[in-house]
């Protein structure tokens, strides 16, 4: 009851960490139910088979999202009898997936819609109209596309555009062709579904099909139920593991930012209560009853915040989890799933953080001694204790060494060392922020001083006097211009950076890239005359079918376009990091297994720096197109000497210029990046919001009997307003410039160590229109925050100038 009872009377001083503790946990409780929701359900095509056997994964790497290698011809139907001759099993489909898009319509990059129609006995769909296609130029297709039985559609597929006649309209997705046009456009099998027989037993047809597949020696996984989760698109595998990374980001910095955010709100409210603690002190209440008083109000502020977030967490998670698929960080039909304990997990989650957050200031408190109750000046006579000083220089200077690192970093410590720099800096500043104010303060407003006029000696006195009060608003706005600025203008720079990067590399004039496809036919890359200097795209799988790697078929102008002789049959060219993964020197031999399941030795004939291609190992054409017939090439360049001819659209390509092509082939990339960071910026700016809020009304309703005083002195109300606006102005400049002053050694040191590394022109790309977003939005609030309460108390009764004085 004390602690309720103290934290109703002192409302505005624990409002802020209130709601900070509300929001963290309803973050944390959003992010939690949804990390847990797991996948989109067993996806459509392949709901209709019970069991399902799916090649053999191999090792999977955090980021990494590739089909697994499929099985080797003979194997594949080797396999498929033996599954169908299992007792209970009424058919045993093996799943043939290529590419097809209808013409004018728009498709992600990793789609296989294409199947044969054997596979539509595995899906929970069938015809809706019409007839099964039985010719060469037939296929049936999704009715949504408004197509009916008879329409003559242009399909493109990765051989060119071909002109078919709808058969019939489905109920579900995908495009069906007869099984033998299937299989000339489709590489391996990498799944079999089983349909079974009225009344028999998934799990013994299981038990069965995992005896096969273990039997044989081929390998395999069989999937029933909702595992069959995984057999997702890997797109919307990669979608996911994005979605989970923004998540678990979200959460992890929502927990610490309360703790931030608790911890200054108890500090700034322990430095005001000095008296009344030196009070208790007084009439004999020992240390350990006053830190036990601090650390009450926190678990009551803390467990009714975390209530509070709990049921807000719980009832906006469905709504959040639609906005996360409408910006693509998860996948179509993803839904949350209810979990009753993790609301209730997040509630002991956000006790204890505000718990936590508050410990310090109780021991603080607890070191109040009787003789504070003297007090009455309201002074900081020693903002600065030694460990203070301690600390702030050593953090600092740990900030400044990892400036200089990172300006001699390598492009995978780079980051770290930049977050380091900001997170050391901001840090130590923070710290000597109570040491640097008064000088500080003293030199940015002493042109204002000379000005006629009272108000900017009071703006500057009231400053430096209390100094707790005024580092208390500038920490927050430093925090947030410091981390707005870095996160944006990180993003911003190494993008630049790494376009200019990848468009030096190449020597051409210009580049036919995919418009509105995943990649170019063979048709549009002949029809332009540029089939020799395409980049066919493909995956290959190093010989034991454990790790995917990024492999082009390139033709005679790879060695006008990359200064390297273009690899011949039999041979292959690989990077360095994959040449030290896989033991694959210049001279001997790399075992590699195709799209198509065949596994082939292949002469390593020179080891290629990471930065000089695009990708991991590099084929000569004719082989990567015989064993991936759906291959599609990513670009086609133009050097000089080449015209290309006029191209229509159906062919989907368009030229463009060699910059332009390498900062849009990662758009999607680059866009759900700058979501991820626009939302830990937002959110980021709205913990300061808060923090800003909750101490300048506290500092306001504490500061009563100074505004009272200014007005027995004879000043007006207006007078006292704009006195008071000036010190949040002055707060809100400094904290600015402290955040620009901790950005600049992080985003220095970064453009030297991008342009050592990178061996291109590296400019800084600093975000201005965050900077103003982020230093403007702090100053409106704050003046929110301190004009309005003022001038509330200055209209009543409370500041009139015959007022008592307390």
């Amino acid at each position: 009851m004390i602690s309720l009872a103290s934290v109703r009377s002192r409302w505005p001083a624990f409002l802020g960490s209130f709601v900070a503790v509300a929001l963290g946990v309803a973050v944390v409780t959003m992010s939690a139910l949804m990390l847990m929701s797991g996948g989109t359900g067993v996806p459509e095509r392949l709901a209709g088979a019970p069991v399902v056997v799916r090649a053999p994964t191999g090792e999977q790497v955090g980021g990494q999202f590739a089909e697994p290698p499929p099985w080797a011809p003979g194997r594949a139907a080797e396999l498929r009898e033996q599954l169908a001759r299992l007792p209970g099993v009424r058919a045993a489909v093996a799943d043939r997936s290529f590419y097809a898009q209808l013409s004018g319509t728009e498709q992600k990059k990793g789609e296989r819609q294409g199947h044969g129609w054997s596979s539509v006995a595995l899906g929970s769909y069938g015809l809706h109209e019409g007839q099964a296609p039985t010719r060469h130029d037939e296929l049936a297709l999704d009715r949504a596309y408004g197509h009916r039985p008879g329409d003559r559609v242009t399909v493109l597929t990765a051989d060119g555009p071909h002109r078919f006649t709808v058969s019939g309209t489905l109920d579900g997705p995908g495009f069906y062709t007869t099984d033998e046009r299937a299989a000339e456009l489709v590489g391996g099998i990498r799944v079999i579904g089983l349909s079974l027989e009225r009344g028999s037993s998934v799990g013994q047809v299981a038990s069965a099909a995992e005896r096969a597949v273990t039997g044989t020696g081929g390998g395999g996984e069989v999937l029933t139920g909702a595992a069959r989760d995984s057999m997702a698109l890997q797109q919307d595998e990669m979608t996911r593991w994005i979605g989970a990374q923004v998540l678990t980001a979200m959460a992890a910095l929502s927990a610490f930012v309360t703790v931030f955010i608790v911890s200054s709100t108890f500090a700034f409210t322990v430095a005001q209560r000095r008296r009344e603690f030196g009070l208790l002190r007084t009439i004999g209440a020992t240390p350990k009853q006053v830190r036990r008083t601090v650390c009450a109000e926190a678990v009551t502020v803390g467990a009714f915040g975390a209530t509070l977030g709990a049921v807000l967490g719980l009832a906006l998670a469905p709504s959040v989890a639609g906005v996360l698929v409408d910006a693509g960080l998860q996948p179509e039909g993803f839904v949350v799933r209810p979990r009753w304990w993790v609301p209730c997990a997040a509630l002991a989650l956000g006790t204890a953080v505000a718990l936590a957050g508050a410990w310090t200031a109780a021991r603080r408190a607890a070191r109040v001694a009787p003789l504070e109750a003297m007090r009455e000046a309201a002074v900081d006579e020693r903002p600065m204790t030694r460990r203070r000083w301690a600390a702030g220089l050593v953090v600092t200077a740990v900030g400044l060494g990892c400036a200089v690192g990172t300006a001699f970093a390598d492009s995978d410590t780079m980051v770290l060392l930049g977050l380091g720099t900001a997170t050391g800096l901001t840090a130590g500043l923070t710290l000597l922020i109570p040491a640097l104010v008064r000088p500080v303060v003293g030199a940015l407003t002493r042109p204002l001083v000379r000005r006629p006029g009272a108000t900017p000696l009071l703006v500057r006195e009231n400053m430096r006097t209390a100094v707790r009060r005024t580092s208390a608003t500038v920490a927050p706005v430093l925090a947030t211009v410091a981390f707005a600025v870095l996160i944006t203008s990180t993003v911003q720079t190494t993008q630049t950076a790494d376009t200019d990067r990848q468009a030096a590399t190449v020597q051409a004039r210009s580049a036919l890239a995919p418009a509105d496809t995943p990649g170019l036919s063979s048709a549009a890359t002949e029809r332009a005359g540029l089939t020799r200097n395409a980049m066919l795209s493909t995956t290959v799988y190093e010989g034991r079918g454990k790790s995917a790697l990024r492999a082009v078929g390139v033709g005679a102008g790879f060695a006008r376009l990359y200064s390297h002789p273009a690899p011949r049959a039999g041979s292959v060219m690989v990077t360095q990091s994959v040449a030290a993964a896989h033991g694959w020197r210049p001279g001997r031999s790399a075992t590699v297994i195709f799209e198509d399941g065949r596994k082939e030795r292949l002469r390593v004939t020179a080891v290629l720096g990471d930065e000089e291609v695009p990708y991991q190992l590099v084929l000569p054409r004719a082989v990567v197109r015989a064993h991936d017939p759906s291959a599609l090439a990513d670009v086609a360049y133009r050097t000089d000497g080449e015209e290309l001819p006029q191209l229509g659209s159906v062919l989907g390509a368009r030229e463009v210029s060699v910059a332009s092509y390498v900062s849009s082939a990662d758009d999607e990339e680059d866009r759900l990046v700058w979501i991820f960071t626009l939302m830990l910026v937002a959110m980021t700016a709205g913990y300061t919001a808060i923090a800003v809020a909750s101490t300048l009304l506290t500092a306001t309703a504490d500061r009563a009997r100074d505004l009272r005083i200014l007005r027995l002195s004879g000043a007006t109300c207006r007078q006292a307003v704009r006195v008071v606006a000036g010190e949040t102005v002055c707060a809100v400049a400094l904290g600015a410039a402290m955040g620009m002053v901790v950005v600049m050694p992080a985003l220095l040191g970064m453009v030297h160590g991008l342009r050592e590394s990178l061996g291109v022109p590296v400019e800084a790309a600093v975000a201005w229109p965050w900077v103003a977003g982020a230093v403007g939005g702090c100053l409106v609030l704050g003046l929110v925050a301190s004009v309005v309460p003022v001038y509330t108390l200055l209209r009543g009764p409370a500041g009139r100038p015959e007022a008592r004085v307390a």
